[in-house]
């Protein structure tokens, strides 16, 4: 047994002699790696990398290196698969000094590094500078009301995803513009003056109060006009006489509606207007009396004599010539009529606060009585529920009366005999443009390639039925007795069998108050047709203008159609051309002519166009 044992020890010697040779050279190392440790600068280095968020750990710095063992290797190539960037893709890409230290491959305390640090921070500054000032130019035109331009004859309008409607304009055009004619100079004196342009275009001031009402005992004097014409060419020169009276400082007498040639009618002010509320909302603006003052003892002579009358004002005048040549005669003699009335304010000639003063008398100041607003809500709901139900109607200017056709000088189909009477009517009533008749017909021709002649009922129940009415389409017809009587309205009549006239809504009894004044009619005709969804207009005129005007006003949401006479002229002269084309035609060049936003342009008419000097971004 004990040679056994013996035998067994001395075996195993040799393992046990590696094994303590082994332990004793891991001691040694560790009390290497201790006393390193334990060292100020390795202490130092240490905190130095666990401080920076820049450098990886130790563990992710270890290399598999020389004296390292198996282990050591395996930790090694797991460090590099968890942190690709640090081991392997920094050897393959170029980045930028301050790129590389945000991803800690670079000590960012260096000097390369703290240098591109500085160019970074300057071109971020740069780009938020650039963000700073694009903003509100971009946001503005994010914001951009609805705004149509004129290039030529041509309109442009901003495109919408919205659907095509026979009945309203698009809706981004109804919500840019609210009106603002009631909106008055806001200066901090209470007092401001209008700056007009002399003949040599130098800018000088002239004493034209805009806020501040002189006492009437210290007007310039008195102003007396006569109205001429239809209803609404009474109605802009009411407008104009307000704006001629605050330009000159002067009290204006209500004016005179002057019986015309055409309407022979006799109506005064009073039976058409609301002569209280008129006065009473135009009072911050000008002094308005109803009647010739007391102390004047010679009321016949303003009416006849040469002395008392202003005459020879150039059409479309300037605000600076009433100052220089209306404005003397009137202090002169306290009170000047002034004739003829008829166009004789210019529009881009004046100052903005004048053009808005016009559309504060047209839109607001300008109220027909009660009993007429009445009977044309009356007429309004009529038409809307004609079918037993709610429904839109269209009301349709036409434009084709006897005296239209004459004096249009335009050639229409029609008989000889027809044509023959046309003729003589002309001469009779135009003898010095009707000269011998050769000239008329070459004349002729030219205005209706122009767009310059009416359309006839027939031409435009093509262009409705174009646009895509359909024939059971509700149509107001507002206008005078048709030149051709049924045969002309005929084929309109075909088309749209729904035709209604205000003869036709309204009882004998209802209309008898009416007809004591040709302009009462007018008025509701004017009315009805304000208050309809679509408004189409077959010829110019101040009734269309002003329709369209007060519509636009209004916020642009009603449509108002106005034919291209041009196009429809060499499209309905083209017999080659096919329905489906003519249809395209129609509706494309339509598309902006419906009442849509645009700038008032100079010299163009406000009173179809009112957005420059009368409303506001909304």
């Amino acid at each position: 047994l004990v040679r056994e044992q013996e035998a067994s020890a001395h075996s195993h010697s040799p393992r046990a002699a590696a094994a303590a040779a082994m332990a004793e050279l891991r001691h040694s190392t560790a009390a290497a790696a201790a006393r390193a440790s334990s060292s100020p600068a390795k202490r130092d280095s240490d905190a130095s990398a666990a401080s920076s968020p820049f450098l990886s750990s130790p563990s992710a710095r270890g290399r598999g290196g020389g004296g390292s063992g198996g282990v050591d290797d395996d930790d090694s190539k797991d460090t590099h698969r968890s942190s690709p960037l640090l081991a392997h893709h920094h050897k393959h890409l170029r980045m930028p000094s301050p790129l590389r230290s945000l991803l800690a491959l670079e000590d960012p305390r260096s000097a390369a590094a703290s240098s591109s640090y500085r160019i970074l921070l300057a071109l971020l500054a740069l780009l938020l500078a650039a963000g700073l000032f694009a903003v509100p130019s971009l946001w503005s035109r994010l914001n951009a009301p609805y705004l149509c331009h004129k290039e030529g004859i041509t309109l442009h309008c901003p495109e919408t995803k919205e659907p095509l409607s026979l009945w309203e304009n698009p809706r981004a055009a109804t919500t840019s513009w609210k009106p603002c004619a009631e909106r008055r100079s806001d200066e901090p004196s209470g007092k401001s003056t209008l700056t007009l342009l002399k003949d040599n275009n130098a800018c000088e001031k002239s004493e034209i109060p805009l806020v501040y009402i002189p006492p009437e005992n210290e007007t310039s004097g008195y102003i007396f006009i006569h109205a001429e014409g239809g209803l609404n060419q009474q109605r802009i020169a009411i407008c104009n006489a307000v704006a001629i009276a605050k330009i000159m400082s002067a009290t204006l007498i209500l004016p005179v509606l002057k019986q015309d040639q055409i309407w022979k009618d006799q109506t005064k002010f009073e039976d058409i207007f609301d002569v209280d509320h008129f006065i009473n909302y135009l009072k911050d603006d000008v002094h308005i009396v109803r009647d010739i003052p007391d102390w004047f003892t010679e009321k016949d002579e303003l009416f006849t004599s040469i002395k008392r009358t202003v005459k020879n004002i150039p059409k479309y005048a300037s605000a600076q010539f009433y100052i220089d040549n209306v404005l003397p005669r009137i202090k002169e003699k306290k009170i000047m009529s002034i004739k003829p009335f008829v166009d004789r304010l210019g529009y881009d000639n004046v100052p903005m606060e004048i053009n808005r003063l016009r559309c504060r008398v047209n839109y607001h100041a300008l109220k027909f009585l009660p009993h007429i607003e009445e009977m044309a809500d009356k007429l309004a709901a009529r038409m809307r529920n004609r079918t037993g139900s709610v429904n839109p109607y269209m009301a349709l200017h036409l434009r084709f009366e006897k005296g239209m056709v004459g004096l249009s000088f335009c050639d229409f189909a029609g008989t000889r005999e027809e044509k023959a009477m046309m003729a003589a009517y002309r001469q009779k009533e135009w003898p010095r443009r009707y000269k011998n008749g050769s000239h008329l017909w070459p004349l002729a021709l030219q205005k209706r390639k122009e767009g310059r002649c009416p359309l006839e009922p027939g031409e435009i129940a093509v262009i409705l039925r174009a646009l895509g009415y359909t024939s059971g389409t509700q149509i107001y017809v507002a206008s005078g007795q048709v030149y051709g009587g049924k045969n002309r309205m005929a084929p309109l009549k075909n088309m749209f069998p729904n035709l209604v006239t205000k003869e036709e809504l309204a009882s004998a009894e209802e209309l008898a108050p009416f007809r004591r004044h040709v302009t009462s009619l007018a008025a509701l005709d004017f009315l009805v047709c304000l208050r309809s969804d679509v408004f189409v207009m077959t010829h110019g005129g101040n009734f269309a203008k002003l329709i369209i005007g007060a519509r636009r006003y209004a916020g642009h949401r009603l449509k108002s159609v106005k034919p291209d006479k041009g196009l429809m002229s060499k499209s309905l002269g083209d017999p080659d051309m096919g329905w489906a084309s003519f249809a395209e035609d129609v509706v494309v060049s339509h598309r902006t002519r419906t009442g849509l936003p645009e700038p008032t342009f100079p010299s163009y008419d406000l009173w179809e166009n009112p957005l420059t000097p009368c409303m506001c971004r909304a």
